[in-house]
């Protein structure tokens, strides 16, 4: 039996691309459908018996209807035009506001597209294949608000409610086991985080709201393989049974630069799994650092450190540092000129040594929100303005959390 398993799509995601006129779609979205064709057509060459999907199809849990069109193409051919059965769960950027809103991916459910089921939540699922039945015990997101809405727990503590989550999730797996047929192959399929499992650069976006399930939940002699979506490393961080993250389909930042990006093909003999990973050749990222505060001239030492690099249709980002008397002697005309190659130039950023630090007053200082003094922190280290957006935006949820957590509004 042969198992495609992906997860981490996140199909939306528009970073660094610009308008293809003959899709009509960011260029870097074409990026990410042209990973999932690839799965596709290794499903189909491969003959694989089911695919299964690990969570977070889109970039947000309200994708355009463009974005649903194209990735419910690809599903389709492989449920229907190519009768493989698929099966999809749940993942965090696939929850619903509300708990009682649709998922992006009920669609399917809804419609009773043939050999495709949806998992949303806690469940068994024997999956009928053309080399014999799989069962999968699946696990999708687990948010803290299912638990925080009920009034018993308003008194607890977070590492409280977060342990009472862990006591609930044993208690069911230990339900669901029980009630499986150790016939069968059996995987365990979970969105979420892993103890000890190494994260990307993703581990931000996801600051505080992680329910991190112990790895001996993994470790049971009732599943063969575990099918892990979230993290967008690709590892496996357990190898009894074989437990692994596919990792995302395509780069999404500088952070997951030196990352392979693909899917892992899983093969049964009996209950016994092996896997391996299946490269897409996802979008290079480039980031190139180069110093010029010794230099007598600048452009041509940034222009050195750009040929050394290979930036063919790459991603690139440039960060030069310079003394403040030098700004005027670096042509920018020329750096871009050199950058032609590349798929797009995300940002060149001068890190430029002030001689006169600007000083606040101690009224200016007194004025001031954390969050802003924060920020003005930032731009003092010449950051990525997209890495200072995100940075702001995680520290004012800390912030909230902390006036929360001393009775403040």
């Amino acid at each position: 039996m042969r198992i495609i398993h992906f997860a981490d799509l996140h199909l939306g995601m528009e970073n660094y691309g610009r308008l293809d006129p003959v899709t009509g779609l960011s260029s870097r979205v074409n990026d990410f459908l042209r990973a999932l064709d690839l799965l596709v057509e290794t499903a189909i060459e491969e003959k694989a018996d089911m695919v299964l999907f690990a969570g977070d199809a889109f970039k947000n849990r309200t994708p355009s209807p463009t974005y649903q069109r194209e990735f419910a193409k690809r599903i389709w051919k492989l449920a229907v035009a190519e009768q493989i059965p698929t099966f999809l769960l749940v993942g965090n950027h696939d929850v619903p506001a509300s708990q009682r809103g649709a998922t992006a991916l009920d669609i399917f459910s809804t419609l009773s597209v043939p050999n495709i089921t949806v998992a949303r939540r806690p469940g068994n699922h024997m999956i009928q294949t053309k080399s014999g039945p799989v069962q999968i015990v699946a696990l999708p997101w687990i948010t803290r608000g299912t638990f925080l809405a009920h009034q018993q727990y308003h008194a607890k503590s977070l590492d409280e409610i977060e342990q009472l989550i862990l006591d609930r999730v044993r208690e069911g797996l230990d339900g669901l086991i029980s009630k499986l047929d150790r016939n069968v192959p059996t995987i365990f399929a979970f969105h979420g985080s892993v103890q000890g499992a190494v994260f990307g650069s993703e581990r931000s976006v996801m600051l505080g709201t992680d329910i991190i399930l112990p790895r001996n939940i993994l470790h049971n002699p009732a599943f063969d393989y575990v099918a892990l979506g979230h993290i967008h490393k690709h590892q496996e961080v357990l190898d009894d049974p074989p437990s692994v993250y596919p990792g995302s389909m395509e780069r999404i930042d500088f952070g997951e630069a030196r990352e392979p990006k693909g899917f892992v093909v899983v093969d049964f003999e009996g209950k016994k799994a092996r896997w391996r990973f299946v490269d897409v050749h996802a979008r290079p990222f480039v980031d190139i650092s180069v110093d010029v505060r010794e230099s007598d001239n600048p452009t041509e030492k940034v222009l050195q450190a750009i040929r050394h690099k290979d930036i063919t249709e790459a991603v690139v980002r440039l960060r030069i540092g310079m003394k403040s008397g030098q700004e005027p002697y670096l042509d920018e005309g020329k750096v871009r000129q050199a950058l032609a190659p590349a798929f797009s130039v995300a940002s060149i950023i001068k890190q430029v040594d002030r001689q006169d630090r600007v000083r606040l007053g101690a009224s200016n200082v007194e004025g001031m929100t954390p969050g802003d003094l924060l920020k003005l922190y930032l731009q003092s280290k010449n950051l990525d303005p997209d890495w200072i957006e995100m940075l702001m935006h995680h520290a004012t949820r800390v912030f909230h959390m902390y006036r929360e957590s001393q009775g403040q509004q």
